[in-house]
């Protein structure tokens, strides 16, 4: 497991060095509430081990399997918490356009709140932007 970077704040919510209200823990990730939210539940996924950002992920079953439970744990908080929603959205923001350098699963249940936070979470094709978990596991799968 990769140390933790003191400076970064994922890091410490990830040891509950902080005050965040954390949704699920289990050895591999944690889920708590984004604090600045865009959409009716915007939950966050992030792994305990300091990874920097989807860069930093390669095709390797280590890597397929992490994204692939940060997903699960994600989609069962929002069918959980917002089980009459009809949309939903997972997906990471690629640098450099994340905001914190740890890796980060936003789940969120629409409707966009504010509706214009969604250009938020649009890809930009070869500049990045907003990418969707499901591509991502399409491009890490061993």
């Amino acid at each position: 497991m990769a140390a933790a970077v003191p400076a970064c704040i994922f890091c410490q919510i990830a040891r509950s060095s902080t005050a965040t209200t954390l949704l699920h823990t289990d050895d591999k990730v944690v889920a708590f509430q984004d604090i600045n939210p865009s959409a009716f539940r915007h939950y966050l996924v992030i792994p305990v081990e300091h990874i920097a950002t989807v860069k930093d992920l390669q095709r390797r079953p280590q890597d397929y399997s992490l994204v692939r439970h940060m997903l699960s744990v994600g989609q069962t908080l929002l069918s959980r918490d917002a089980p009459d929603s009809t949309h939903y959205r997972f997906g990471f923001h690629q640098p450099p356009f994340n905001s914190v350098n740890h890796l980060h699963l936003h789940c969120l249940a629409l409707p966009f709140v504010p509706r214009w936070k969604r250009v938020k979470y649009s890809s930009l094709g070869p500049l990045g932007g907003f990418i969707e978990a499901h591509r991502l596991l399409d491009k890490l799968k061993p």
